[in-house]
């Protein structure tokens, strides 16, 4: 393992309504990070936006790791308190799917993401920024609009907490039949075309489902460029088809692959807008990335 000595004081910002978060999962962590010598406390989200209040709070106070306890989009309401800072990020997976966890290997389990905080080695990534009719927001996965997005709606947090990933899937089975390509226009570095797409996923991370589903061969989350998939599907079977090209990473009228470093996508009707999970406003939205916005802590080489 390598041991990053520059850290040594720590706030946990626990979600505690996350779907996997529990008190006793908690307590692990702070076990974990106590015994490593660490100065460690910690804070509960309230409501939706408390965790960029709390970050902000934290490295006023000098703490120079902010680890999270929750989900995605947890993560990025810290990652938001933490701008302008020279703090580092550190990943306790406590939600439904923690994909920017899954992207950087680290585990699912509390003591084990604790251990790679203590003992692991800090990473730099890329970090995006979006803008929709409510503001401001970061992701480090990917954001987008669509049936993707309109899932991430229409999951509640009960169900998320009942059923998992699990979730999701009930929601395909029941509305995939209403899945509709619709006009949209992207502009990308400039370049504007017009689409037909019942999705669109601007990505910075390259696997939605690790390690079965990946985005393509291309996307990995420091090469400074977004990964714009859209995809067209009209129907249960047109989804079944274009989910089938996407498994396999393949280019067809169903899946279009475009990379660039500013997104601009505009839909005929507005259409909700997810960033990691979080719903966060209406279209239009532009998406531009910030290479190396954001610091790390990965399991070290020997991990």
């Amino acid at each position: 393992m390598v041991e990053y000595m520059g850290v040594r004081r720590a706030f946990i910002i626990e979600n505690p309504v996350a779907s996997r978060s529990t008190p006793h999962g908690l307590e692990t962590v702070l076990s974990v990070m106590n015994s490593a010598g660490w100065e460690v406390t910690s804070g509960r989200t309230e409501e939706q936006g408390h965790a960029a209040e709390l970050a902000a709070e934290a490295v006023q106070r000098g703490t120079e790791l902010i680890a999270v306890y929750g989900g995605d989009g947890t993560v990025m309401q810290a990652v938001e308190g933490m701008q302008g800072s020279d703090a580092v990020l550190g990943l306790i997976p406590g939600g439904t799917a923690n994909l920017l966890a899954g992207n950087l290997r680290i585990s699912r389990s509390p003591g084990k993401a604790a251990r790679t905080i203590t003992t692991g080695a800090p990473r730099t990534i890329d970090l995006g920024r979006l803008e929709t009719s409510d503001g401001t927001r970061f992701f480090a996965v990917g954001c987008g609009t669509g049936y993707d997005a309109d899932m991430m709606a229409e999951t509640t947090t009960e169900q998320k907490r009942r059923w998992g990933v699990g979730a999701y899937v009930r929601f395909v089975v029941r509305t995939a039949h209403r899945i509709r390509a619709s006009p949209v226009r992207i502009t990308i570095d400039g370049r504007t075309d017009d689409y037909e797409a019942a999705s669109i996923v601007v990505a910075n991370c390259s696997m939605i489902l690790a390690p079965l589903l990946k985005l393509g061969a291309g996307v990995a989350v420091d090469d400074g460029i977004l990964d714009v998939i859209i995809l067209k599907a009209n129907g249960f079977f047109g989804a079944t088809w274009a989910v089938w090209d996407l498994l396999w990473m393949r280019e067809t009228p169903r899946v279009r692959r475009i990379r660039g470093t500013e997104v601009h996508v505009e839909t005929a009707a507005p259409q909700v807008v997810q960033a990691d999970g979080d719903i966060c406003g209406m279209t239009p939205f532009t998406a531009t990335i910030i290479p190396g916005g954001l610091t790390v802590m990965v399991p070290g080489v020997d991990a």
